[in-house]
Formats: structure tokens, sequence, C-alpha cells
């Protein structure tokens, strides 16, 4: 399969990476791509990455064996009748979003079942567009794929194959089965996150002391809330019946805990808390998931002027980017001194070991 066409309809973070990982692997491959706005293909142009930038959905994407739905869901559903005339035998259908029940009934609607494949890469990155896409965003990601249950197997070990070949891990479920797990382990916790943020600032004093003390382990635990509330929204809307059934799994635990400690039951606390550290130590780090992951280390540091812009000449001239970097005021619950936040996970393995040479102690998370 070293060489395919490739049709683009939505070239932001996802589909630029997905792209900029064909080109690399597959030099030969063939890209075409539309996108409503122009500027993401003239770059796109610019950068060698895609091979023709389209005016609109029209016959050329007869030619693809692979069409790439990477718009907004409801984008996505509205250009199925429009890519219908050019939908051959052999041909794969697929898309990158994030809920799957939807798309999977506006395939249905469209009499599609037997091209589409959905897909959902499991990873992203606190900016969007094309020009915060990476060939390496893909890698070690996992890539559920969600066949229709009329599409020729051959064709699902097809995409597979090639997701395996972009270095992703690909995972073959239901769209049923991929909603009611992401609304468990990504869009419960964005709305917790969310939430959470809002009954501090909701709380907080004149004096704004919950704000200043929150840097560290709350700032950790709700990142996630700094994601797009326009994304979220659309996520929300798409796989509402999802989210309410883990929503309320999740009322019911609080309403639990809230019993145990009204009781003073230290054992069910105590359970509680051992139960989830012991779980969640047994998920590996070894592969993405469906957030956003950090790359960060910790280390202690004497409070000495110039400390900061030590270790920052060590990065720096060792080619280490550091996307960011501040003291831990709070650190009740956090080892260390300075938190440092690094791009990509090469960089955080390069920064340690490095930093370890020269003394510094050093925490992973």
């Amino acid at each position: 399969m070293s060489s395919f066409t490739a049709g683009f309809i939505g070239l932001g973070l996802i589909g630029g990476s997905i792209v900029r990982a064909m080109k690399y692997y597959y030099p030969d491959c063939r890209i075409l791509a539309f996108n409503r706005s122009r500027s993401p293909l003239d770059y796109a142009l610019e950068e060698g990455i895609i091979d023709e930038a389209l005016p609109s959905i029209n016959e050329a994407f007869a030619s693809c064996d692979y069409i790439f739905l990477c718009a907004p869901v409801e984008t996505n559903a509205s250009c199925l009748p429009l890519l219908k005339p050019y939908i051959k035998e052999g041909m794969i259908l697929t898309d990158v979003g994030s809920t799957k029940t939807d798309i999977h009934a506006a395939v249905e609607k469209n009499g599609l079942n037997r091209f589409f494949i959905g897909g959902h890469p499991m990873a992203g990155s606190e900016k969007t567009g094309i020009r915060n896409s990476k060939r390496i965003l893909l890698e070690n990601a996992y890539y559920i794929l969600t066949p229709t249950k009329e599409v020729d197997p051959a064709l699902v070990e097809k995409y597979r194959e090639l997701v395996i070949s972009l270095k992703a891990l690909p995972l073959i479920l239901s769209c049923e089965e991929h909603d009611l797990s992401t609304a468990a382990i990504s869009h419960l916790p964005h709305l917790i996150a969310a939430s959470l943020v809002n009954l501090v600032k909701n709380s907080d004093s004149e004096k704004q002391t919950m704000k200043t003390i929150a840097a560290g382990g709350f700032k950790d635990i709700t990142r996630i809330a700094s994601s797009s509330p326009e994304m979220w929204e659309q996520i929300c809307a798409t796989n509402r019946d999802n989210i309410l059934i883990m929503l309320n799994r999740y009322i019911e635990s609080l309403e639990d805990i809230r019993k145990e400690l009204t009781d003073r039951n230290k054992e069910e606390i105590h359970n509680l808390f051992a139960e989830s550290r012991d779980y969640r130590n047994s998920i590996s780090d070894s592969s993405q998931g469906s957030l956003p992951k950090s790359y960060s280390l910790y280390c202690d540091m004497v409070d000495e002027a110039g400390g900061i812009a030590a270790l920052a000449t060590i990065l720096a001239t060792n080619g280490i980017s550091i996307k960011n970097i501040g003291i831990v005021h709070n650190r009740e619950f956090e080892e260390a001194v300075l938190h440092v936040e690094f791009y990509e996970e090469p960089a955080l393995k390069k920064a340690a070991e490095l930093l370890r040479k020269y003394r510094y102690v050093i925490y992973e998370r």
C-alpha cells in the first residue's frame, strides 16, 4: 500500500496531523483536501502536505481510496449527501469525531453503511488548527475504529493496517460501546472539572483565597477545564444520553460518599481512596488516552537568584523547548518546588535524564 489517494474534508489539528503522518510514511500517496476557509488549504500546500486544494466537494473525491471527514459532527453529516455520488466500491469512508452514534445514524440515512468505518484518534492538544498539527500526534495513541455491520471485513483490516503504519494503536469497537466508554473516561471528567472550577470560583471570598492557593494539585486535576467551550458544547449534545447515564452513576457515588462522611464511616472512606489508588495505578502509561496528556516533571530547587534561569539554560542549550515553567506555591500534596512542562514526551524524557546528570532531584508523574 505504498501508493493511495486520500481525501480530507476539514483540515484542522487532527486532519492535519493525519495528513502529515501519511506524507511521512507514504511519500507517494496523493492527498486532496477541501476546507470551508481557504487559509488552512494554502498553508497545507505551502507545507507540501497536500497535493490539491479543492474548491468544493466535487468529482475529484471519486478518485480516493479513503475519505476522511474531519469537520465537526454536524458538518460531517451534512457532507454525506454531497459525497454520495462519488463513493465507489472498495472505498473507505471514515471520520475522526469524538462521538459516533450520530454520524453512524447519518451514514445509515444516506445508505452508505457498506463504506463507513468510524474513526476516533484519541489524541489532541490544547492548541487547535492545522498550524499546530504534528506528525507524531498519533504515535502510541489509541485509534478507535467503529465499523458498521455491513462493511466488508477486508476493508476494516485494510484500515486497521493503515492505522498501525501511522504508529497509532487500533482498537475496534461498536459505536455504542465507544460512546459509553468515552462518556465515562473523557466527557464526564471534563464536565466534573468545569463544574469543580466553577464551584471554587463561586465559593471564594472577596480576597480570592481559594484561587490564590489553587496552584499545584487543584490546577493539575482541573487542567481539562480549559478546553474549548464550543467543542464541548457539541460533544455534550451529540453524546447526551451516554453522558447522562454516567453522570447519574457518578451522582449516586457522590451521595454514597456524602453518607459515609455524615456517618463518620472511616473504613469506607479509607476503602474509597485505597480502591481508586489501586485501580488508577493499574492504568497503563504506555499509550495515550482520550484526555490531552501533560508532559511534566517536578524538581527540587534552592531558592536563590538565577536558579530557574540556570535550569532553563541547561535545557535550551540541549535543544529542549519548555512549554511552561513555574514555582509550585501550594505543595501540600506535591513533591518538589519547580514544575516544568514540555510539548512532547521525548522532550520530557530527555530533560529528566539530563537534569539528573546535573544532580537535580527529579519527580515524574
